[in-house]
């Protein structure tokens, strides 16, 4: 919330006006009758009470004491009938509520009364107050003039120029709110200040303290109420949003969901996926990191891929969630074979296909999850890369934190040439991409999407944040030394060091 100056006011604005002439006239008399009655029986009354002459509630005029020693009874009664007249006024501008109007007819009453019994304006309300061509309205800046006005925070306003800053319609009710100078209806005050949950669209409620709670996404700053981190809500298993009540996200039937905004670039299925693969081990060539062999590369559920997982005697892999392996042992693995189609919020009619992967050399095969964006899927074949070239080029031994640490360099480098102009001086897959049948929708537009190239700036920002020890920290140690000493005299140091140079 803003820390801007925020009051809620009640009874801030006064309406002047008064009663009919007749009805004033009569009022009159009856002071006039109370006072040659009871004598100076009203004297100090007005001390008492503090009127607020056309809603300024800044204006307040006090009767000055006067001394009576050097005063004739003739002047004493003049003061009285000043007295009676100011006091009428105030008791009429004492009425309960917040809003009171100011008429013509005053003005007509208070200049015959003082036309007769005073040719002087009562000495504590001052003359400059009268005259309606001096009140300028704060709205439109033009004069007051007749009919019914309003005074309030120190200005005039005619009744329909006192607008709500936010929706632009009269303020009446008898309470408003003020920020930074605009005045609002309390709702919609509230509607522009008072945070909404992006998940549920209700207004975040306040904690046992009495203050708004709520969780906010690192990267996508999407505000919820922390009842949804536990309440089921799905996330998206590429971006991490939770999934709003107007707009439903994709299953993809192995206990993931999937956002409409990232299922615009997902790949489906291992056919749609061969020539993003090919075009990455292009990167790789491109960097003089040259992979000969031929690697089977496969997409698979979640399911298959934890049973390789199982399988599998060495590696270390990111946790809770491993997105992709790079397999040593011989095993059969079921793989997408054909991408399914949709059905209502949910993938139905995918084709599968166990392959027996059998072992040529010290790679068996890539395994990455199906149903990721483009960028995402990318940056995980070339982390997965990385691996089976450090493999295959002979790195031996090393501890989790190098090795997952420098992949994890080369998946970022990948994003960044894809996703960030300024890194376009590694060698980028988007000619390859371009030219082969694969359709991606960044292909297609002659560009990527503001969609996608968002989406590629978090999963970059998510290597660099990442707060595990291997993927994490090993990733900021081996992205200092690559930074410093370049990407091929890091490689040389760990080969010959298992560690980074630093």
């Amino acid at each position: 919330m803003s820390s801007s100056s925020i009051n809620h006011l009640s009874q801030p604005c006064i309406y002047a006006g008064l009663s009919s002439y007749a009805e004033r006239k009569s009022r009159f008399m009856k002071w006039l009758s109370k006072l040659f009655k009871g004598g100076s029986s009203s004297r100090g009354v007005t001390s008492g009470h503090q009127p607020q002459f056309l809603g300024d509630e800044n204006m307040v005029w006090r009767a000055p004491v006067r001394s009576l020693d050097d005063r004739s009874r003739a002047n004493k009664e003049k003061e009285e009938l000043d007295r009676a007249i100011a006091l009428s006024l105030a008791e009429d501008l004492k009425r309960p509520q917040g809003y009171r109007w100011r008429s013509d007819h005053d003005e007509d009453l208070g200049s015959s009364l003082h036309g007769n019994l005073s040719s002087a304006y009562p000495p504590y309300a001052p003359r400059e107050y009268y005259p309606r061509s001096y009140l300028i309205c704060s709205g439109c800046n033009r004069e007051i003039g007749t009919g019914n006005y309003l005074g309030c925070m120190g200005t005039f306003f005619h009744p329909d120029c006192f607008r709500c800053h936010a929706c632009g319609s009269p303020i009446t009710e008898f309470e408003f709110s003020l920020s930074g100078g605009y005045s609002y209806h309390k709702s919609c005050f509230k509607e522009l200040a008072h945070p909404k949950c992006e998940v549920c669209h209700q207004f975040i409620p306040t904690n046992g303290a009495g203050l708004i709670e709520y969780r906010c996404h690192p990267f996508w700053s999407q505000k919820y109420c922390p009842s949804h981190e536990y309440d089921k809500t799905p996330r998206c298993c590429s971006c991490e949003r939770l999934e709003s009540r107007s707009a439903r996200y994709i299953s993809l039937g192995d206990g993931r969901s999937l956002c409409l905004e990232c299922m615009e670039s997902a790949i489906m299925d291992t056919g749609d996926c061969q020539p993003l693969y090919h075009a990455i081990r292009d990167y790789f060539e491109g960097m003089n990191m040259r992979i000969d062999q031929q690697i089977p590369m496969l997409l698979v559920e979640r399911q298959a891929l934890n049973e390789a997982i199982e399988g599998e005697k060495q590696g270390f892999h990111h946790m809770p969630e491993t997105r992709g392996l790079c397999l040593s042992e011989e095993q059969t693995v079921t793989s997408i074979l054909r991408r399914p189609r949709f059905g209502g919020h949910s993938l139905v009619g995918m084709t599968r296909q166990p392959q027996k992967l059998t072992r040529k050399c010290e790679v068996t095969a890539i395994l990455v999850l199906y149903g990721l964006p483009r960028l995402l899927t990318g940056a995980i074949l070339a982390h997965e890369l990385m691996h089976a070239w450090l493999r295959l080029k002979g790195y031996r031994n090393l501890n989790p934190q190098v090795e997952e640490g420098i992949c994890q360099v080369l998946s970022h480098l990948w994003l960044e040439s894809e996703v960030m102009p300024e890194f376009r001086n590694m060698p980028s897959t988007s000619a390859a991409s371009s030219s082969s049948s694969s359709t991606w929708s960044s292909s297609k537009k002659g560009g990527k999407s503001h969609i996608e190239s968002k989406l590629g700036e978090f999963f970059m920002h998510q290597i660099a944040n990442d707060a595990s020890p291997a993927y994490g920290e090993g990733f900021r140690a081996a992205n200092a030394a690559v930074k410093k000493y370049g990407l091929r005299r890091t490689l040389d140091h760990i080969r010959e060091n298992r560690s980074f140079p630093e």
